[in-house]
């Protein structure tokens, strides 16, 4: 069966019932039909239990698959199955990948949260709100030049761009307001995919309705003709971008197959943005069960260090445990082996690809001094032998190695892993936290920390254009604010072909931006794009929809 076909198979709970399960009172509950609802930021004013927070990350994402979402799913129902109180927090997928080359982005096999089909499309319409949000500041800002510019904008130095929710090369570089002067003033311009837009990395760390506004209008459009920035403060702007996420702002409520309670919320992209479910639906969460699983986007050099050195700063928290989720095939695609290969046992190239794996696992427990186990995602072609090198390799680093089998046995599957992570909980401390780089460091410095510590780059190479920015955003005040680097998930450098753990590198930095609303500068580095494009063979081409309304192909 495939994914879908599982998920349509199962017979979901009410969601009221998941919600009573949860602890979560009625009147608190917005109903969005019979397996969704939205949660009323009140909650967060019930009495917070004593929550641990498990992080779920992963090596360096391969064609092959690693299995992230799964694990995680099936771990927080592998918790509920030893008999813990437990949810999971989760980001929204986005249309562009479900279209594109990933497919669906909600689990997989008998780990998934469903209804899966809605997750995966239109939800509770969270990207549409977003993605209206982004565009109405464009429009402001448009309309502000064309009726009399009398913030003095220099329309050569506008750095807001529009969005969609779909990966779409050819409006990546665009330009508009041709037609004659009725038709606005004619400039270059561009188009994000909206997982990459600042809104949706503000609404994903915002904390109540005026903190969303304040954000929303610290954000920097451009600049004017004498080089200062132009905010949505500035246009008026951030009371109706505020009125048109006043609602997706607050956290949704889905369940597992097994009916655990998940909190799918917010969705930016790891590699172009922090990667990372909103910090409102973590604390739900966490106000509401005694374990709360979560996740971060492709590899633990992308999303737990965001998660880690952004999200855990604002919001105030910290994992108690980290998963780090691998398998035997990737591992052999970065120790050299064609995909179309990796069923027969090869240990010399599982032994060339693990310093990948290890490396995550040094990263998580001796940069970020966190408890962490490594969680195989078993495949059935997975040798005894290959798995005990696993094993063997990550026991020399003072971790253990428990195997899930999650996508064909859910929560059963994870039960394993499940007492592991209870174990971390209970016996190991994660009071030596710590984080790559400080914030008082200069711009360079922690972009230098983050290539170094993390990457294990030799050296930085900053362009021009970079380094005129860096020094800009400093003058303005800004050098304080964390960092988002924008990077490849497939490699530990800027060039998605250097597989495994390369060393000797060099971290290239193009360009540098401001995200002031969201509180983080973004350093863009090697070839990445805020727009993606789609593959020659898109998803797209594989979903239908029956004559009764079923869809089919999703994943």
């Amino acid at each position: 069966m495939t994914d879908i076909e599982i998920a349509q198979s199962c017979k979901p709970k009410h969601i009221g019932d998941i919600a009573a399960e949860a602890g979560i009172p009625e009147e608190y509950l917005e109903y969005y039909g019979k397996y969704k609802a939205k949660i009323s930021l009140d909650v967060l004013k019930t009495e917070r239990r004593g929550n641990k927070l498990i992080l779920v990350t992963a090596m360096t994402p391969t064609p092959a698959g690693e299995g992230k979402t799964t694990t995680t799913i099936g771990l927080a129902d592998g918790l509920k199955k030893i008999g813990k109180s437990v949810d999971v927090a989760l980001r929204e997928p986005s249309l562009g990948p479900v279209f594109g080359i990933k497919g669906g982005a909600a689990g997989g096999g008998w780990a998934q949260v469903i209804p899966m089909e809605d997750i995966n499309l239109h939800f509770t319409g969270d990207m549409h709100a977003i993605g209206a949000a982004n565009n109405l500041l464009a429009a402001m800002l448009d309309n502000h030049i064309y009726q009399g510019n009398s913030l003095n904008i220099d329309p050569r130095r506008i750095t807001w761009k529009r969005c969609v929710d779909m990966n779409d090369r050819q409006l990546r570089c665009v330009t508009d307001g041709l037609g004659g002067r009725v038709n606005g003033v004619p400039r270059e311009d561009g188009y994000d995919i909206t997982v990459a837009s600042e809104v949706m990395a503000i609404l994903c760390l915002a904390e109540s309705v005026s903190d969303l506004k304040n954000r929303l209008s610290r954000i920097i459009v451009g600049y004017t003709f004498d080089e200062r920035p132009v905010t949505a403060g500035d246009l008026k702007a951030q009371g109706a971008m505020t009125a048109l996420l006043k609602d997706a702002l607050k956290p949704n409520l889905v369940q597992t197959l097994e009916g655990t309670p998940a909190f799918v919320h917010g969705g930016p992209f790891a590699n172009i943005a922090h990667g990372c479910n909103s910090v409102l639906a973590t604390k739900v969460a966490r106000k509401l069960s005694d374990y709360t699983v979560t996740e971060a986007g492709f590899g633990a050099d992308l999303g737990a260090e965001k998660f880690l050195d952004i999200k855990c700063r604002y919001a105030d928290m910290k994992p108690d445990a980290v998963v780090i989720v691998g398998t035997i095939r990737a591992l052999k695609m970065h120790g050299g082996v064609d995909k179309k290969n990796l069923a027969p046992e090869n240990l010399e190239a599982l032994e060339k690809g693990l310093p990948n794996l290890l490396r995550h696992v040094d990263n998580i427990k001796n940069v970020y001094n966190l408890p962490c186990v490594v969680a195989l995602n078993r495949f059935p072609t997975d040798t005894d032998a290959e798995i005990e090198t696993v094993m063997r390799r990550c026991k020399e680093l003072g971790v253990n190695t428990v195997l899930s089998t999650v996508w064909a046995d859910g929560g059963e599957g994870g039960k394993a892993l499940a007492e592991e992570v209870v174990r971390l909980c209970d016996q190991e401390s994660n009071e030596n936290f710590s984080y790559a780089y400080e914030l008082d460091l200069p711009v360079e410095k922690k972009i230098r920390a983050v290539a170094k510590r993390v990457y294990r780059a030799a050296h930085v190479a900053f362009s021009k254009k970079a380094e005129k920015e860096i020094q800009k955003l400093t003058k303005l005040g800004y050098a304080s604010l964390p960092i988002c680097i924008a990077k490849t998930q497939y490699s530990f450098s800027d060039d998605p072909t250097l597989l495994c753990a390369p060393e000797g590198f060099v971290i290239h930095v193009q360009d540098i931006r401001i995200s002031a609303g969201a509180g983080f500068i973004v350093v863009l580095t090697g070839d990445i794009m805020t727009m993606p494009g789609l593959p020659k063979v898109p998803a797209a081409e594989m979903i239908d929809v029956t004559d009764d309304g079923v869809i089919t192909g999703l994943f």
